[in-house]
């Protein structure tokens, strides 16, 4: 077997498919070693030493170039998700009438298709817990999808439902309470700027039945959620605005120092951010108004008065008041 001599072969071997191995080093000079796929070698990446050859590779017997040669070769089914009631365990048939080769179905095939169909959408849903879930589940599908977050992100929220159905939280609360409860839920965990009033305006219940079991399913879970900040808030609200990155950083400053002088605690996290925004693009000269700054970030204009008199008064930020 020829080894690899010169550092020049190593980084173009390297570039083919070679992947470290950071736990290993060479016995020799005591450098990192690759494993090369392709010709199943271990090789130091300095003096070029062969460790081992012939090694056995544990992936699939098949080889893809593209993306749907992998889908078609793979021999697995979907990944299990807590979005489908069931998982994603059970068999689903088509609403396609071709075969496995993509080919049409006969016509007098076509009614034993239909009927076979129809009684296995029976059979997925068999009890009330599962008529429960996909129900549930349906609705945090379309308010994540209106709210655009991101798959893991459903999945937690479709975890936490599932949990309180098995404790049996649910009895006496509306099913979309409940839900939209776990995806704000999971939007605190995920440390994903969401207030209950834009949960509110996606979900089917207002805003006081969504507090109201997200409360009650938070303290039944044990979440330990901690308390949203202003600074979470703040990227997002920036970006809408069109604003620089030096006003962005001049507003974290603010906030930082807000709370390092106890400005935040008992007031509204997006009223302080507002503010905190307000002042930042007065000092940077990216003048927004009050109004446009309290639609974006769902607060009234007098909310974001008040905040900003207090910032400028206990921070001294060199902001004439007017009064």
């Amino acid at each position: 077997m020829k080894s690899i001599s010169s550092w020049k072969e190593v980084k173009s071997v390297k570039k083919e498919g070679f992947q470290i191995e950071t736990n290993s080093t060479c016995s020799e000079c005591g450098e990192n070693i690759f494993y090369d796929d392709n010709r199943g070698l271990i090789v130091c990446e300095n003096c070029g030493l062969v460790h081992s050859e012939k090694n056995i590779d544990n992936g699939p017997e098949w080889r893809a170039f593209d993306a749907d040669q992998k889908k078609k070769r793979t021999r697995t089914g979907a990944p299990m998700s807590y979005m489908i009631h069931d998982k994603g365990l059970s068999t689903i048939i088509d609403w396609k009438n071709k075969d496995i080769f993509g080919k049409e179905i006969p016509a007098r095939a076509r009614g034993q298709i239909y009927r076979l169909r129809k009684w296995q959408s029976r059979i997925r849903v068999s009890d009330a817990i599962e008529r429960n879930l996909t129900f549930a589940l349906f609705e945090l599908d379309r308010m994540g999808s209106s709210l655009e977050l991101q798959k893991n992100l459903r999945e937690c929220a479709a975890k936490i439902y599932r949990d309180a159905v098995d404790k049996h939280l649910i009895r006496g609360r509306s099913i979309e309470g409940v839900a939209a409860a776990s995806l704000y839920a999971a939007c605190r965990l995920y440390k994903v700027p969401r207030t209950l009033n834009e949960i509110a305006e996606v979900a089917r219940v207002d805003k006081k039945e969504i507090g109201r079991a997200f409360r009650f399913i938070s303290k039944e879970l044990n979440l330990n959620l901690n308390p949203t900040k202003p600074i979470d808030f703040l990227n997002r609200f920036v970006s809408e605005l069109g604003l620089s990155s030096k006003c962005q950083k001049t507003a974290k400053k603010i906030l930082k120092l807000a709370e390092m002088s106890s400005l935040t605690s008992g007031r509204g996290p997006t009223g302080v951010c507002a503010a905190a925004i307000y002042c930042s693009t007065i000092l940077c000269n990216e003048r927004r108004t009050q109004r446009r700054i309290a639609q974006i970030s769902q607060c009234t204009e007098v909310t974001v008065r008040n905040r900003f008199a207090e910032l400028v008064e206990n921070l001294n930020l060199g902001i004439p008041l007017k009064k």
